[in-house]
């Protein structure tokens, strides 16, 4: 059982100017609970993602399709506390997307190589599939035990939304649809992105449980690129109606997202602290000191002397 969409468009000279639409993710269900069902818009998210890291057009679209998975996963976390992690290693150009959220709405992220251009694919988009290229999805959920749940996958297509679908239902034994895009303008912004999942819960009659998915499977084949409806005006309850509308559809909660690092000095501090002695000395010996924040570049400075009194201090 499986049910499988990805979507990702690259231009749209027409497009609507979404952008004082605040980004956020919808939690719902329907048939009873049988389906659970979760979608956002998240342009503004992926943009600041994208000026942050100065990201090249398809690295900004496999980008914001980790941005928005992490904001609709981690709002499935419990607990305000709770982290999810997803990271992929590839061989591609790309090497690697790391992408941290919280069940609150907040995500952060880096690439390994934000800047890689290459040619788009036989249909004329983007070709985030050769950007990640083969590899492994990881998904770290941190939920406050002595050690953090990690579930791997192969990575089945590099398009994303396939390879978390591939990872819900061999890893979790869910099955599961996910849809992910990013609309690129021609001066290279974000001008629309989203997805959806949607997700079968445990169903004891198995006739039941083939039916829904043979609905499912038809009606997301038939439905248009994420990014295409949100540019027409749809928002992400339309998206959901779309697909469960004589499901019982139930929106029961709505989070607002956006890209937020909570970065510091004083965590920047514990980091350099976290080094040892001895690599510490080497530093203040140097001089001042420089660290940047790997999710959002803020640059924090350390000078000699302060690099010296936390060597006064015992460490």
């Amino acid at each position: 059982m499986k049910m499988e969409k990805s979507h990702d468009d690259m231009v749209n000279d027409n497009m609507i100017n979404n952008d004082n639409i605040n980004d956020y993710i919808i939690k719902a269900t329907a048939a009873g609970g049988k389906i659970r069902a979760f979608a956002c818009t998240s342009k503004n998210t992926c943009e600041k993602a994208r000026s942050i890291h100065n990201t090249s057009p398809v690295a900004t679209a496999a980008f914001g399709r980790l941005l928005s998975a992490g904001l609709m996963m981690g709002s499935m976390m419990k607990s305000g506390r709770d982290l999810l992690t997803l990271r992929i290693n590839g061989d591609g150009p790309l090497g690697g997307i790391l992408v941290s959220a919280d069940s609150l709405g907040h995500v952060k992220g880096y690439l390994f190589n934000p800047v890689v251009i290459i040619p788009a694919n036989s249909k004329g988009k983007l070709d985030v599939a050769k950007a990640v290229g083969n590899g492994i999805l990881s998904v770290i959920s941190d939920i406050g035990m002595k050690e953090p749940y990690v579930g791997q996958t192969q990575l089945v297509s590099g398009e994303i939304a396939e390879d978390l679908a591939y990872y819900y239902a061999a890893s979790e034994q869910i099955p599961s649809s996910v849809a992910l895009g990013v609309l690129m303008d021609r001066d290279n912004t974000v001008k629309a992105a989203g997805g959806f999942i949607i997700q079968l819960m445990p169903i004891e009659k198995e006739d039941e449980a083939s039916d829904i998915i043979y609905i499912l499977e038809k009606r997301i084949a038939r439905l248009e690129p994420v990014t295409t409806l949100l540019s027409s005006e749809k928002t992400p309850e339309d998206i959901l109606e779309m697909l469960l509308y004589d499901m019982e559809l139930e929106i029961n909660e709505k989070i607002d997202a956006g890209f937020s690092c909570n970065c510091s000095r004083q965590r920047t501090k514990k980091a350099l602290i976290s080094i040892g002695r001895k690599d510490l000395q080497d530093l203040a010996q140097e001089g001042d000191t420089e660290l940047s924040c790997h999710f959002c570049n803020k640059k924090y400075v350390f000078k000699s002397s302060e690099l010296k009194e936390i060597l006064s201090g015992g460490i």
